[in-house]
């Protein structure tokens, strides 16, 4: 026996580790990306190395590319819009959003979307 924990089709394997980009909180997620503003097309993906880009058209403007990024990230996670909000980076390209919720539940859904995406 080779002391390891084992189930009835195999040995168990680790977790799959969370995204690069995101940070498990009591309170939900936060999600670090790269936003590119003026985009020929509106589009969230991820990079190589594992980071998060998001391409709006909107312009950095009075909000309109925040409010781009988060419908964004709404629409791909099928979440309700009321449950990010942008904690850093309000006028960087850099930025940092929190997603409240079970941590638990909003990683799952995240990962659905990177195997269908990454």
């Amino acid at each position: 026996m080779s002391g390891r924990p084992s189930s009835a089709d195999g040995p168990l394997s680790p977790p799959p580790a969370d995204p690069v980009f995101l940070r498990r909180n009591p309170g939900g997620v936060t999600i670090q990306l790269r936003v590119q503003p003026r985009a020929r097309r509106t589009a969230l993906e991820p990079t190589t190395e594992g980071a998060l880009k998001a391409a709006v058209t909107a312009a950095p403007e009075d909000g309109k590319a925040n409010d781009a990024v988060v419908a964004l990230l709404a629409k791909a996670w099928r979440l309700p819009k009321s449950t990010f909000e942008i904690v850093r980076g309000g006028t960087a390209r850099e930025k940092t959003l929190m997603v409240a919720g079970d941590p638990a539940a909003l990683t799952d859904r995240i990962a659905e979307w990177m195997r269908k995406n990454g």
